[in-house]
């Protein structure tokens, strides 16, 4: 039997493209993530922050972020599963290829819709909403761009490849080149024979991490672990007796 068209034994020998793209970027979009974190915690420490807009609008808020935060945190934890933990080790555990299959797409696809309808939300405000149009910067905007491609390409690859076409298993291609990045043995021809979304959204992905560092996106790395163990704020009530009366007029005579 002939081993399917995705398969790592009928993927091409990568020339210097497949080379500077499989190889070289992932490293140095890894080195500017990790290095960009202590840059920007060593010297921008105030301007780690998300810069919240929650004054100046509410109510879209309250539907958009919900959504977004909990869509992309499934996507990433589904996507931290199906990359580094190996076939071999969900089949020990009882889990079929079929079922795993089924599952993945099912919740990927719910979790990558949830994502993409609470950023649709969130950007519709930013753009609408005068004030928080006013509060997003340049740099923003690109976030929202970068952050909008990934999500929409990734998406985009699960439908096409599971939902309309006859499916691909990423787990025999992109999963050990992921993996290999992290054993410093990297094998770029694993992704020579990906489909197309597939590498476009990996590309995409590199790119944002990348970036990641120098915008908003740093407060998904920190928690606010001292309110846990910070000193109580101590409020006291004003004296009553202030303000009871005007002031004395500082030319008033003394005594009178």
């Amino acid at each position: 039997m002939n081993p399917p068209a995705h398969s790592p034994a009928l993927a091409a020998e990568p020339g210097t493209g497949g080379i500077l793209l499989w190889v070289v970027l992932p490293y140095v979009s890894l080195a500017v993530f990790v290095l960009g974190h202590i840059w920007r915690y060593r010297y921008d420490k105030f301007g780690w922050t998300t810069r919240s807009s929650q004054l100046y609008e509410r109510r879209l808020l309250r539907i958009g972020s919900p959504l977004f935060h909990f869509g992309i945190l499934i996507v990433l934890l589904g996507h931290i599963g199906g990359l580094l933990v190996p076939k071999s080790w969900t089949g020990a555990l009882g889990i079929g290829e079929h079922a795993y299959h089924v599952s993945a797409v099912v919740l990927g696809t719910v979790a990558g819709v949830t994502t993409v309808g609470g950023l649709a939300i969130l950007v519709y405000r930013r753009r609408t909403v005068g004030p928080v149009f006013s509060a997003t910067t340049r740099n923003d905007k690109a976030m929202y761009v970068a952050l909008s491609v990934t999500i929409a390409l990734g998406l985009s690859a699960t439908v096409a490849a599971n939902l309309v076409g006859g499916g691909y298993d990423y787990r025999e291609t992109i999963s050990p080149w992921f993996r290999s990045l992290f054993s410093f043995t990297p094998d770029p021809a694993l992704m020579a024979g990906a489909p197309l979304l597939f590498r476009l959204h990996a590309l995409s992905a590199l790119l944002l991490f990348a970036f990641w560092p120098f915008t908003r996106l740093v407060h998904m790395l920190t928690a606010p672990l001292g309110y846990l163990t910070r000193p109580y704020i101590v409020y006291r009530s004003r004296d009553t007796r202030l303000g009871a009366r005007p002031p004395r007029r500082g030319w008033e005579r003394v005594g009178s």
